[in-house]
């Protein structure tokens, strides 16, 4: 079990929440570490929107409660009517993410005793306040990960991974099993790396300059997760077809394994190269190395069915993967040109920052 930021902010949310209704004199006090739990969030930013939503949400959701309460009375079929407005409200509203606590709001709000309900209400509504902002509190006080460091590890061990799996398949190496497990994996690791896309972006920048790098960045780093998925589909299908491909001439499948080599040798060399490990050849010269592979490739693939060394019907079926490998090659000659300029260009401010760290 992993004991990350995460868990203690969350611990520390709800502690704080607690003190802090207590000494305000807000009853229950539980119910602001309930608050703190669900307002608990990754990032600054999450953090500052959430602090929006729920008191909006909430807002909202004490406000319905009241009427109900005075109109039609707290029987459960009018709290259960309460809860199915106020869920439809918040989807109509686009702030799904506060639907559990704002019904959490009605129904704690709804169950107060009738004698003295709008002291109860406000105390309630007060009390889950307390809980979102103490998580906020937390938040602001802790520094969030540095989510372009995280971003750009996930994406490196991705592709490694599938890199390795990629050369086991080319050589009939990889254990069936194992690989269709880990495909599932891969694809939760490529889910990932999109999240910590989506932090990375939301991140907030204070200066003009700042903000002009991050968008390289952002560029650089849709791209490069983009490449990685074009890997991994390559993977998929060498799993579907590992015996169309046994079956083919020994000569095409060397040039597929070969060409691969290249291709996930080069993807790996772009990432070092974005972080300054490898020298910086010239987008021209790395595509050579790789370019004649993929003629040699293809042209023989062509001359297989022009001369009937293949039937049809394997060509068709192989024919899927080599569409794939040009893809692939295409994604990372944009990829290679994209790092390449982000270093040729704006020097002085085009900054790579990224930590070493052991990101899963």
């Amino acid at each position: 079990m992993k004991f990350g930021a995460r868990i203690f902010k969350t611990g520390l949310a709800i502690t704080l929440a607690l003190y802090i209704a207590t000494w305000l004199g807000l009853d229950p006090p539980s119910f602001a570490g309930i608050a703190a739990l669900f307002a608990i969030q990754p990032s600054i930013y999450r953090s500052y929107q959430t602090i929006i939503d729920q008191f909006q949400s909430n807002i909202i959701g004490a406000l319905l409660a009241v009427a109900l309460v005075i109109v039609f009375g707290n029987q459960p079929i009018v709290i259960g009517l309460g809860a199915i407005i106020i869920i439809a409200i918040n989807i109509k509203l686009k702030i799904e993410s506060t639907i559990p606590l704002a019904v959490v709001t009605v129904i704690l709000i709804m169950n107060a005793p009738q004698e003295e309900f709008i002291s109860f209400a406000t105390n309630r509504f007060l009390v889950i306040m307390v809980g979102v902002i103490s998580s906020s509190f937390v938040n602001l006080i802790f520094l969030p990960p540095k989510y372009e460091t995280k971003l750009f590890h996930k994406i490196v061990s991705n592709t490694e991974y599938i890199s390795q799996w990629i050369r086991l398949a080319t050589r009939n190496d990889a254990e069936h099993k194992v690989l269709k497990e880990n495909l599932i994996q891969l694809k939760e690791n490529t889910v990932k790396s999109d999240q910590y896309f989506l932090l990375y972006k939301e991140e907030r920048t204070y200066f003009k300059r700042k903000n002009l790098v991050k968008a390289r960045k952002l560029v650089l780093f849709r791209q490069m997760i983009a490449t990685t998925e074009k890997s991994l589909a390559i993977l998929k299908i060498l799993d579907q077809l590992d015996v169309k491909i046994l079956i083919m001439p020994d000569e095409v499948r060397k040039l597929i394994q070969t060409h691969l080599d290249q291709l996930t040798n080069y993807h790996e060399r772009i990432h070092l190269k974005y972080i300054g490990k490898v020298r910086h050849q010239s987008p021209e010269e790395m595509l050579n190395n790789v370019g004649t592979g993929e003629s040699t490739l293809t042209e023989r693939y062509v001359e297989l069915y022009e001369s009937g060394e293949c039937n049809r019907e394997l060509w068709m079926t192989i024919f899927p993967l080599i569409g794939m490998i040009i893809d692939y090659h295409d994604h990372l000659e944009h990829l290679d040109l994209l790092v390449d300029s982000f270093h040729s260009y704006h020097q002085e401010e085009n900054e790579v920052d990224i930590q070493e760290l052991h990101a899963k």
